[in-house]
């Protein structure tokens, strides 16, 4: 299972938010570079970066952030937030990023998000699916839609996509456990999908049940942030 550290960006800083409500910021210092250099020297491997206030401008705005943790370490990047058009995902993999993943844009410009997955590839895109009781959640989480979360994944690997990261809207930065039994469904419900779990880690406990439902990855915020979750013991999964 791959261990996946978060770093969230909001005006160059690392934050975590609850719920994805940006009025429920926290701060957990003033320099990603020097974060993602620790998960590096820990012997961590990827990174999951977003830029959240990308996300709600709608275009990519911490694009330095980025650049600067690209160049200057060797983690292998997941970028998200803000990455709506063309020009934005050339940003995002012109300034460092391995990986670009794509929710919003995958539900209001299914087009759009298609042909990046034709031009860049099934391992250079990933899917976010973030799900409110089972139903796909957009906008920051501000909108639900009528989309089932199991089956718009599966409507996608149709179409080639393997990496998926689905985030359980009403577990994020809570820390009270991950969605296990949604994970285990969309597992089954769709053979061969690469599932990076996002939402409600607490404790080692949590990431030894997530490793045993067979998720490919896990995303681990808050609970590090938070001193739940030790660096040494995330490097215990690498």
């Amino acid at each position: 299972m791959e261990i996946i550290p978060a770093i969230d960006i909001i005006g160059g800083k690392c934050v975590r938010l609850t719920q994805g409500d940006y009025s429920q910021k926290k701060e957990y210092g003033d320099n990603p570079l020097e974060m993602a250099q620790k998960f590096e020297q820990a012997g961590i491997k990827r990174l999951h970066l977003v830029d959240l206030d990308g996300a709600k401008a709608k275009t990519i705005v911490n694009r330095a952030v980025l650049e600067s943790i690209a160049q200057n370490t060797s983690l292998k990047i997941d970028f998200g937030g803000g990455v709506q058009s063309d020009e934005d995902i050339e940003t995002a993999f012109r300034c460092g990023a391995a990986q670009v993943t794509g929710g919003s844009v995958a539900v209001r410009n299914p087009g759009l998000f298609k042909q990046w997955l034709e031009v860049y590839g099934s391992d250079k895109i990933i899917l976010g699916a973030d799900a409110k009781d089972r139903k796909i959640a957009i906008g920051g989480w501000a909108e639900t839609t009528t989309s089932d979360v199991i089956s718009f994944i599966r409507d996608y690997h149709e179409q080639g996509i393997r990496y998926v990261i689905c985030t359980d809207v009403a577990k994020d930065g809570l820390l009270q456990g991950p969605s296990v039994e949604l994970y285990k469904d969309i597992m089954q419900a769709i053979p061969g999908v690469k599932l990076i779990a996002s939402g409600g880690v607490s404790s080692m406990e949590d990431l030894e049940e997530l490793q045993e439902s067979g998720v490919y990855g896990v995303i681990v915020g808050k609970a590090f942030y938070e001193g739940r979750i030790t660096l040494r013991e995330l490097a215990s999964f690498v």
